[in-house]
């Protein structure tokens, strides 16, 4: 069976050795990086399970990595930073991070967050979600993870993946901002609305046939959304 992958990206060696060899010693198998340029290389070459991206690095940091990243890869990414800004944070989760941690960060809280995103995937791939939707110009493929919208392939990340299968398991049922927000970002994002709206614009944007129209996500004022099938 194939271990967990974790690809860490610090241009700091003894964070980087430190990290493995917790890691390492958690059965986790760890691959690194050192900048911008070989994290992308290293993503593209061995698909990681997860990355986990320092902001501050040489050739390319950590925002201009993971908005290339985020072209060809859903891989769920951590970032850490020295910046502990709500605006750096708020930067970093629009750009399609799933966690954001400042330095200096607890080592056993860094391992946690990374076993909580590992169980979030578990949880989430288990679920009854159809393998493939047909509705009004609008065709799903759950298993391929391929969204047609008018005949044209439209790419979602990871996080909007993970937005409209549980919208989509859920049709016709109410999803409150609390479900949504535990379910896919965690229960310490729970009152993090504004990055669930965030989200939630980016998806219509996506899948919406017309997107001052939508027929697909409907809003519930200030409760949460419902998917009409």
């Amino acid at each position: 069976m194939r271990r967990f992958v974790i690809l860490l990206i610090d241009d700091e060696e003894r964070i980087l050795n430190f990290l493995k060899t917790k890691l390492k010693m958690l059965s986790y198998e760890v691959i690194l990086a050192s900048n911008g340029v070989e994290a992308l290389e290293q993503v593209q070459g061995q698909e990681p399970d997860l990355v986990v991206l320092d902001v501050m690095m040489p050739k390319k940091d950590g925002f201009e990595t993971l908005k290339e990243l985020r072209t060809f890869s859903p891989v769920p990414v951590i970032m850490l930073s020295a910046k502990g800004d709500d605006s750096d944070r708020i930067k970093g989760l629009g750009l399609g991070a799933d966690d954001y941690m400042a330095k200096p960060f607890n080592p056993d809280e860094l391992v946690a967050r990374i076993e909580a995103i590992r169980r979030r995937l578990s949880s989430l791939e288990r679920k009854n979600t159809p393998r493939e939707l047909v509705v009004q110009g609008l065709k799903i493929n759950f298993d391929e993870r391929i969204l047609i919208v008018r005949g044209e392939e439209v790419k979602l990340t990871r996080i909007e993946w993970l937005l409209l299968s549980e919208l989509v398991v859920n049709n016709r049922h109410l999803m409150t901002y609390y479900d949504l927000l535990s379910t896919i970002w965690g229960p310490e994002y729970r009152n993090d609305v504004q990055i669930l709206r965030t989200w939630i614009s980016r998806l219509r944007q996506k899948i919406e046939i017309d997107p001052t129209d939508t027929k697909f996500i409907t809003t519930i004022p200030k409760t949460g959304y419902i998917f009409n099938k």
